[in-house]
């Protein structure tokens, strides 16, 4: 069964096309923004890869601060 997972703001370009690429998903637009479509466990896997790149581009910008 294929689901679908709303991108949030702020998902770069480059994550989503590193994700798109490496876990078999397809990238839909929809009325209310991007969604990407998969299997249930490649959109988890996804979801984990566009988080740590978040969270690594957060200390990269924290890191600029000081």
């Amino acid at each position: 069964m294929k689901y679908e997972m709303r991108l949030p703001p702020g998902v770069t370009e480059r994550s989503v096309a590193a994700v798109v690429g490496e876990f078999e998903l397809e990238l839909k637009q929809t009325d209310y923004g991007p969604v990407l479509y998969g299997e249930k466990e490649e959109l988890e896997k996804a979801r984990d890869y566009i988080v740590k790149d978040i969270n690594e581009r957060l200390k990269e910008l924290e890191s600029r601060k000081k």
